[in-house]
């Protein structure tokens, strides 16, 4: 992309929209929610701000700590926020941290590319942070200012090297080390993320980890106080190393194959970076970013790879007759079965369009096209030069075609019979009486005996029971003919209501929580393991909807007299044991099953609503849930193997 002089990054910059105060009114309006999902766009915003400064030319390194008392640390050695005085009468560094909409992204003279939006992210940080300091470095002089939940305890000013090793110690060394720089540290205001403000590692490394493969050159750090364990990201091979390594547990079909160029519309140029790569499963895997932003809702950038990819293969295959019959073609439902994607794009940062501030979504058209026109030159250009790889692509996209064909053809006989369609509900299910799926439940039950206690134990007004006969089908490598001729989840199906497939409604879904409830044992946990292999496969809405969850039955009965405690797990049973049945020889009762429970002591610990515990299932990294599930129901033995040894400890599958 052409370059206009950036390297006077000046107060002059900085251009000023509004106030700050609808940050802490309306939270979810700047950042998503305030959940968990929302603290990490916190630390988004900051990061992508560090990580602006290399994608502008200015910064080699960015260093992320995670501190013991909950505080986040962002360092970059850039060229630190400018601090001069400002046109509204303060320094330019209280305007972009402490002023909505004020920041050096409008303009095309400060940064030509950004992960910032509309001058929000930091300032919206700072308004839903406890405590929030700034400490900048420029021209080898220092300068802080310091705020609480958004406003600035005192102007910002010059201090000493002495000051910042003194009450930034490590940091503080860390950022007098470089040429110069910016420095944030912040930690989350509890009266906004009221579930938590803990910041985990894991999450963080995986930010961390995906702007490591989106911008060359720039090296990434974190440490964190509490483990006290260093880790650093560097990739040369770009988004190339990202799909190898969301591929890293499947079969590769073929080398990946990388696309980059630029394109204009309006007057200026988006850069545009695609790597793909089709591997031997049936789910799509597509990775989407926008100036390093993961837009992970996709956008017009997505639609036009999809729209690339489905001519050039459409043509390949047809020029090659590659088709049986004139009637049969592929879809772009056919193009999604094991491919994996990364769809980058650089445009003016003055120029994006997100959905919303929270960016999930990109909305320029230029965006598309440009995209488009790279993937359509250069896959043209790889079909026609790699033959061998073009037809394995080919072919693994016309197999999917014709097993499509094959299960609509399965799903309408299906349908004649009235199975899946208009034909009353399976005769096993145990229906209740409430018809506002608002306020329905439907319990998925493992075995007669258990399925028995549930239904006898339930309030019929808004609680259905829905037993299996047998475990579920592993479904990571089934398609859908082969699940609608499975008797348990075709009837399972027929009692959702949604149907399946390209037929699936959601406004059809007769029940708003889907509750699977397995035994607290081993056996328990990988029947509810195939139960979220099939709706993460096959129903994924339903779970994006946040219509799924899994009940959590007690493994232990504990009583001493007229005292009764139910525990979930051996550890807790050792703690109730100590804090509570100290005094006494209490009566310890495992359940081997949900059918050893009477209906009375089902309905009170697992499923009263006044009394249960249940856990929603969601996903908060998709790519993360895809790769869990490819290794625990995938063909492959030795990555489970891996997989079971290194988090046996864990006990948990956390998507």
């Amino acid at each position: 992309m052409g370059q206009k002089n950036s390297s006077q990054y000046t107060a002059k910059d900085i251009k000023v929209l509004e106030g700050l105060e609808p940050v802490r009114k309306r939270p979810g309006m700047f950042i998503g929610s305030t959940d968990a999902k929302g603290l990490y766009q916190l630390a988004k915003e900051i990061l992508d701000n560090a990580v602006d400064e290399a994608i502008a030319g200015y910064a080699q390194d960015t260093w992320l700590t995670l501190h013991q008392n909950g505080y986040l640390t962002v360092i970059d050695n850039g060229r630190g926020i400018p601090v001069e005085k400002h046109q509204t009468g303060v320094s330019a560094m209280e305007v972009v941290l402490t002023k909505l909409h004020a920041g050096g992204k409008f303009e095309e003279t400060a940064y030509q590319a950004s992960g910032g939006l509309h001058g929000v992210g930091a300032s919206a940080v700072n308004a839903l942070s406890k405590h929030f300091q700034a400490v900048v470095k420029r021209n080898n002089k220092y300068y802080f200012q310091e705020y609480k939940i958004g406003k600035p305890k005192a102007p910002v000013k010059e201090t000493s090297t002495s000051f910042i090793t003194d009450n930034f110690g490590r940091e503080g060394h860390i950022l007098i080390q470089n040429i110069s720089g910016t420095m944030i540290k912040f930690t989350p205001d509890p009266k906004i993320f009221k579930t938590t403000t803990k910041l985990k590692q894991r999450q963080l490394l995986e930010l961390i980890r995906q702007r490591a493969y989106l911008v060359a050159g720039l090296k990434l750090h974190f440490y964190n106080e509490e483990t006290k364990l260093p880790y650093s990201f560097y990739f040369e091979g770009g988004i190339r190393s990202l799909v190898e390594h969301l591929n890293k547990t499947k079969k590769s079909l073929h080398p990946v194959i990388y696309f980059k160029g630029e394109a204009g519309s309006n007057g200026f140029k988006i850069g545009a970076e695609v790597a793909m790569q089709y591997n031997d499963s049936f789910a799509e895997n597509i990775m989407s970013f926008a100036n390093v932003i993961n837009t992970y809702d996709g956008g017009t950038h997505v639609t036009g790879f999809r729209m690339a990819l489905n001519r050039s293969l459409k043509d390949y295959a047809d020029k090659n007759n590659l088709f049986k019959s004139q009637k049969e073609t592929f879809t772009s439902d056919d193009l999604k079965e094991g491919i994996t994607a990364v769809v980058f794009i650089k445009m003016p940062s003055n120029e994006i369009q997100f959905e919303s501030q929270t960016k999930a979504k990109l909305n320029n058209q230029e965006a598309q096209s440009a995209v488009y026109q790279v993937v359509r030159e250069g896959l043209n250009e790889f079909l026609e030069e790699n033959p061998s790889e073009a037809r394995k692509i080919t072919s693994k996209i016309l197999l999917a075609a014709r097993a499509r064909l094959a299960a609509r053809a399965a799903k309408d006989a299906v349908i004649r019979k009235g199975a899946l369609e208009g034909s009353g509900l399976p005769g096993k299910l145990a229906d209740c009486q409430e018809t506002n799926p608002k306020e329905a439940e439907i319990f998925v039950v493992e075995g007669d005996s258990a399925g028995g206690s549930a239904k006898q134990g339930r309030d019929r007004r808004f609680q259905a029971i829905f037993p299996l006969r047998g475990k579920m089908l592993n479904t990571e490598r089934a398609r859908l003919d082969r699940i609608i001729d499975t008797e348990e989840l075709k009837n399972l199906i027929i009692a959702l209501g949604t149907g399946i497939g390209e037929t699936f409604n959601s406004e059809k879904l007769r029940y708003h929580r889907i509750i699977l409830m397995n035994d607290a044992d081993v056996d328990g946990e990988h029947i509810t393991t195939l139960g979220l292999t099939f709706f993460y496969r096959h129903m994924k809405q339903i779970i994006d909807g946040g219509h799924l969850y899994i009940a959590m039955p007690p493994l232990y009965k504990i009583q001493s007299g007229k005292q009764v405690s139910y525990v979930f797990s051996d550890r807790e049973l050792e703690k109730t044991l100590k804090t509570e049945f100290k005094e006494t020889k209490p009566y310890i009762q495992r359940y081997k099953g949900l059918g050893e429970m009477n209906p009375n002591q089902l309905w009170e610990t697992t499923m009263n609503p006044e009394t249960r515990t249940l856990k929603q299932v969601l996903i908060a990294n998709n790519q993360k849930a895809d790769e869990t599930f490819t290794i625990l129901m995938g063909d492959e033995v030795p990555p489970r193997k891996r997989f079971i040894q290194t988090h046996a400890k864990l006990a948990t599958l956390d998507v």
